[in-house]
């Protein structure tokens, strides 16, 4: 080992640099009880992207913004031609979120980018640290929709396209807070990508472990439904004589998570959003639109759980004399992520002392959109009580420095190789 490798070796990031950086992005759109909400190309996101582009730039990035407003902050290598290795995640939120989710993949590539220049350390392979429109879905469906069009899996105009909860129109959004870029859509193309993140789940936490290698990404259904039945007085009409959507929905609901107990295994299921019209205390429903989300790490199960929903949505109609109509929002397989990627992340993590094991994500990232395209993995930190999109969201300071030292070193040895 000559003096460069033993320096390399010995490096770790500034944890306090990290959490304070975490806390004054998490300033931008704060909500009470230490929460966040930072939708997708609100006021809020410009002033958190203004914040995070400064810091690249600070930190010498090059900073290139693509058509969707993907932004991306090059580090050079010594191989100037090489393709980069590239981290990051996003930084919009749900609209009661935590500081973590996401952003810790973010500020996580710049602690590891001012850890290198604090060492005056330059890598073969160039460095790239991104941030990802619209990873949420909260405001633009789908999720993932930045990285999503980055990869080529969905068309620059349909992305642009795309209208919001609040009925804004995603490019017009994105030309308003000053994000709409030139840089060719594509661009970079990674030698490799390494997602930091929360695990979002109970699993290392409860077991005491500091680091996963996040082997794969479930797979995702998420569909809207339209239940339109009829208006009538709620104490005038019979009960065998409704078309009560209201109630429709709530069979939906009770039948979605009888669905997942049934099927058990890693089979979820949820209902997150009901409306209903004219919602009145004493008027039967004529409407109800709710969102059903399903997911499974294996496809033919999903696809199961697929056509178990759209049966009996069919047969539900038919008992109840309302007509139910169904749109895709988003629809994701399974990703199982690249094999050699996952055993560099854990022989680091072993090397650095940290305790860790294999893991599954059960929530959606852009690196399962990044995998289509180069070789991929994450690195998991626990979450307290395994919450997330909550303002309660926790995750330990040491926590957080670990992630960020494995990532660091994940880096390095991805950025080393011809």
């Amino acid at each position: 080992m000559n003096m460069e490798d033993r320096t390399s070796a010995a490096l770790r990031i500034d944890g306090e640099r990290l959490v304070a950086r975490l806390a004054e992005l998490a300033a931008i759109g704060a909500i009470e009880n230490s929460g966040c909400c930072r939708l997708a190309l609100s006021d809020d996101d410009r002033r958190g992207r203004d914040l995070v582009v400064g810091w690249m730039r600070e930190l010498g990035l090059e900073v290139s913004i693509d058509p969707i407003g993907n932004v991306f902050g090059r580090r050079a290598g010594s191989a100037a031609d090489a393709a980069p290795v590239m981290t990051g995640s996003h930084i919009d939120t749900v609209r009661t979120g935590g500081r973590y989710d996401g952003n810790l993949g973010v500020l996580g590539g710049l602690e590891v980018v001012a850890t290198l220049n604090d060492a005056g350390i330059t890598t073969r392979r160039p460095l790239v640290v991104a941030f990802f429109t619209d990873e949420e879905g909260a405001r633009f469906a789908p999720d993932m929709l930045g990285s999503l069009t980055h990869v080529g899996g969905l068309a620059l105009d349909q992305a642009l396209a795309t209208v919001a909860i609040d009925g804004k129109v995603l490019g017009a959004e994105l030309t308003t807070i000053g994000y709409a870029g030139t840089a060719a859509l594509g661009e970079p193309r990674a030698h490799a990508f390494v997602e930091l993140h929360i695990e979002q789940g109970p699993v290392l936490n409860i077991e005491g472990l500091t680091i996963g290698a996040v082997e794969n990404v479930q797979g995702i259904s998420w569909q809207e439904l339209e239940i339109v039945g009829q208006s009538n007085h709620a104490g005038t009409t019979p009960m065998r004589l409704r078309h009560d959507a209201g109630y429709c929905a709530g069979e939906i609901v009770h039948f979605v998570r009888s669905l997942a107990r049934e099927m058990q295994g890693n089979q979820v299921a949820t209902v997150g959003k009901i409306d209903l019209f004219p919602n009145l205390i004493n008027v039967i429903a004529a409407r109800a639109t709710l969102t059903v989300d399903l997911r499974n790490t294996d496809e033919q199960l999903l696809l199961e759980a697929e056509a178990r929903l759209a049966a009996f949505l069919l047969q539900l109609a038919r008992d109840e004399g309302v007509k139910i109509s169904t749109r895709s929002l988003a629809r994701f397989e399974p990703v199982n992520f690249d094999q050699g990627v996952v055993r560099t992340i854990a022989e680091v993590s072993a090397r650095l002392g940290y305790s860790q094991r294999r893991i599954s994500s059960g929530a959606g990232h852009d690196a399962q959109m990044l995998a289509r395209v180069c070789p991929t993995a994450m690195i998991f930190v626990p979450s307290i009580k395994g919450i997330s999109h909550n303002p309660a969201e926790e995750t330990a300071a040491a926590d957080l420095a670990a992630g960020a030292n494995v990532l660091l070193h994940t880096m390095l040895e991805l950025a080393s190789a011809e």
